[in-house]
């Protein structure tokens, strides 16, 4: 079996630069773009990092989103629930309805998969997918704090299926919101808020497809975060959340083990440009919000210059990180398809993925030194 390292250059599931495996078994192949360092090569150049990570070797795959259809179809007419808003990782402009929600041709046959997503149904981009008037599509409202709305889901779900003894084969959490604010400047109905979305709506959808899921020997997909495995200043409800999910997949995936549910992790790095979770407008509101319900003790100990240069800097990541979320998709489409899913996806630049790396495997006092103080 072939494999293909990280290029120096891209760091992603997709490589232009060299050869790569395709998953579903074809022969290796390599594309024009000129030589690369291998991942290993580099760490190996770095005092530190080489230590530790010098030896590791990564069989990465490529995938495409056609490749995604294409394999679903395969799978007897299972369905796929998508759970997502109408901007982040799967806004629609990502999914390319037209292209991609078609019937799937495969060799000798003409399948079709039905794939409800789950957002809300006064959306514009929800608009746009009913318009599409496709008989594999359906939207369905979802809240996924809502126990009602959960249960309602899964009878739309289970009621639709042609045959509901073999189960639903892909479910994909992705639904979450954030915030930011240092421990003291953020409030407990704000912890509670992105854990009533994040971490607790993960959990209860997932607990309620379940019986479907196990029926069809199927997928889970957790959507996390580089920042549930290493915590960052000013971000503490949204790490607790994204590390509640990693603790929670992981469990999960103990569980269904035996059961042949296969259980995957997807990790996302810095997006925050593409996904459209910051603006400055908004930033300035969650910080007037902040300001204003802040205790007399913490605004007189801080002050308002220490608070203003806070959200000063958090206003310079509005426009940060990559703004081509190809690979996330691409991740999520590997651990939907693949005969072997990874149990965690890093979709990250090179910058995110050794920083992960050193604060998860160093001692706190080196990765601290590094990157903290």
């Amino acid at each position: 079996m072939s494999r293909y390292h990280h290029c120096l250059r891209c760091l992603g599931t997709q490589c232009p630069h060299g050869g790569r495996r395709d998953e579903l078994g074809k022969e290796s192949r390599t594309q024009p773009g000129g030589p690369h360092m291998s991942l290993t090569q580099t760490l190996s150049r770095m005092p530190v990092a080489s230590i530790l990570l010098n030896a590791m070797t990564f069989s990465l795959t490529t995938f495409t989103q056609q490749q995604l259809w294409t394999r679903l179809a395969t799978l007897a007419y299972n369905t796929l629930l998508l759970d997502f808003m109408s901007s982040g990782f799967f806004s629609f402009s990502s999914l390319d309805p037209p292209a991609h929600l078609g019937n799937v041709s495969v060799p000798g046959q003409l399948l079709s998969l039905q794939v409800p997503i789950h957002v809300d149904k006064g959306d514009a981009g929800v608009k746009e997918l009913d318009s599409l008037n496709s008989d594999r599509l359906r939207t369905i409202q979802l809240n996924v704090c809502n126990n009602e709305e959960v249960e309602r889901a899964v009878e739309t779900v289970h009621s639709s299926l042609k045959d509901p003894e073999k189960g639903m084969w892909g479910l994909v959490n992705n639904a979450g919101i954030s915030t930011f604010g240092e421990v003291e400047f953020t409030s407990m109905e704000t912890y509670k808020e992105v854990a009533e979305v994040n971490l607790w709506g993960t959990v209860r959808t997932t607990k309620s497809f379940l019986p479907l899921l196990r029926r069809a020997k199927g997928r889970v997909v957790n959507i996390s975060s580089m920042l549930g495995r290493m915590a960052n200043p000013a971000r503490s409800p949204y790490c607790i959340t994204k590390f509640g999910v990693e603790a929670f997949s992981d469990c999960l995936r103990y569980e269904m083990y035996p059961l042949g549910v296969k259980v995957s992790v997807v990790e996302p790095g810095n997006f925050i440009a593409a996904t459209s979770l910051y603006s400055p407008e908004r930033i300035q509101a969650i910080a007037k919000k902040m300001w204003d319900e802040l205790p007399e003790v913490v605004r007189k100990d801080y002050g308002r210059k220490y608070f203003d240069e806070k959200i000063a800097k958090m206003e310079t990541y509005c426009n940060s990180g990559s703004t081509d979320t190809s690979s996330v998709i691409d991740a999520v489409t590997h651990a939907l398809t693949a005969t072997s899913p990874y149990t965690r996806y890093h979709p990250m630049d090179y910058y995110w993925w050794l920083r992960m790396q050193i604060m998860t495997h160093l001692p706190g006092a080196v990765s601290d030194r590094i990157y903290i103080h």
